[in-house]
């Protein structure tokens, strides 16, 4: 089987539309039929070279497609269900997965740099090479090959171009805010950075009934996006002190929540400067690897609570069909997150948009 994949040779270098070919599929495998994928910061870091996979590989992690067919063993599907990608595979037997901590998989997590599946077969092949696919999926193609595992069924009313925000950035931020720091009825809250994330932390908040929810960002626009999906207050960073301006909507004490969202030192630094005494930070942002945050001593004491979150501690087959009857019912929007939607030629424009802050997501439609 051969179709179209948008494939990185080289860091730096624009992708590639290029014609790939598809062997047989393996136990356990599902073929999905790629509707609608969504461009991630994570996927330009890669295309920068801030992430190091090996190549030529195809991105892509945030999609929503149906079932094209199924390999042996692979159970719980059936061709034509709609379903959301998940990009957390896991073993369910290592140290981790049996303390309920899937994030963690060791299988997942000693493959997913190789970018092979946990057998550590490629599925796709280039020119008669193998090709790597990114988080287990690849989805900057017509058809990916994933887990059955990863492929979670969700109602057949959702539209593939609003489901696919669900697999990563909807489900990080909103379930940082639900499922991680669980928000209590009437307390506030602070997100930093109101991209995808970010603006999904804020509407988790919302749903759990924050009285207060306090947006940060230097973008008058996802400000305004931010106040739409539930923020009750919002801070330009750009234009003063914004530590100052949480004091001041918080009687002095700081937020009892903190979400960070924007991936740099500063918000880091700031994360726990805004936090009240007895507070809890979520970091959801990232910076390399390698560098180094310094943040004020004093600003870590006063028995805050700091935690690191990759996924807002997803369990897919539980969450993603919540959230997506969460849209259908209108309590989760997701409309306003797809600034621009794109054919599979134009995804270059795309994320050159996306590097210059101009788009919450770009979409890629198969249909267009």
């Amino acid at each position: 089987m051969r179709f179209r994949a948008a494939v990185l040779h080289r860091p730096g270098e624009p992708l590639g539309i290029e014609t790939v070919e598809l062997g047989a599929l393996r136990p356990g495998d599902a073929l999905i039929r790629i509707r609608a994928t969504s461009l991630c910061h994570t996927d330009l870091e890669v295309i920068e070279g801030q992430l190091t996979y090996p190549m030529p590989i195809v991105l892509g992690h945030e999609a929503a497609g149906t079932v094209e067919a199924l390999g042996p063993e692979a159970e719980g599907l059936a061709p034509g269900d709609p379903v959301v990608l998940s990009w957390n595979p896991h073993c369910g037997h290592c140290f981790y997965c049996e303390r309920d901590e899937p994030i963690l998989c060791e299988s997942y997590l000693r493959l997913g740099p190789k970018a092979v599946p946990f057998d550590g077969a490629a599925r796709l092949s280039l020119s008669g090479a193998p090709l790597h696919n990114l988080m287990f999926l690849g989805s900057f193609a017509e058809y990916c090959v994933v887990p059955a595992q990863s492929a979670v069924r969700v109602p057949a009313e959702i539209p593939f171009d609003r489901a696919c925000l669900i697999g990563c950035g909807v489900m990080t931020g909103f379930g940082a805010a639900t499922r991680v720091a669980r928000i209590g009825y009437g307390a506030s809250a602070l997100v930093i950075g109101c991209g995808a994330v970010g603006l999904s932390a804020v509407q988790g908040a919302r749903l759990a009934g924050a009285g207060r929810i306090i947006a940060l960002d230097r973008d008058p626009r996802k400000l305004t996006l931010a106040r739409r999906l539930g923020a009750s207050d919002v801070i330009d960073v750009s234009s003063g002190d914004a530590l100052a301006g949480i004091r001041d909507l918080t009687q002095g004490r700081g937020t009892d929540y903190v979400f960070e969202a924007a991936g740099n030192a500063a918000a880091f630094r700031l994360s726990v400067e805004a936090a009240r005494p007895g507070g809890e930070i979520v970091w959801l942002g990232k910076v390399n690897v390698d560098a180094d945050v310094a943040f004020r001593w004093g600003s870590l004491m006063g028995e805050k609570r700091i935690r690191r979150s990759s996924y807002g501690g997803a369990r897919p087959q539980r969450d993603f069909p919540l959230l997506a009857r969460a849209y259908l019912d209108g309590g989760l929007k997701l409309d306003e997150l797809v600034s621009r939607t794109i054919a599979l030629h134009e995804i270059n424009d795309g994320f050159a948009a996306l590097k210059q802050g101009e788009v919450v997501r770009a979409v890629v439609r198969f249909d267009v």
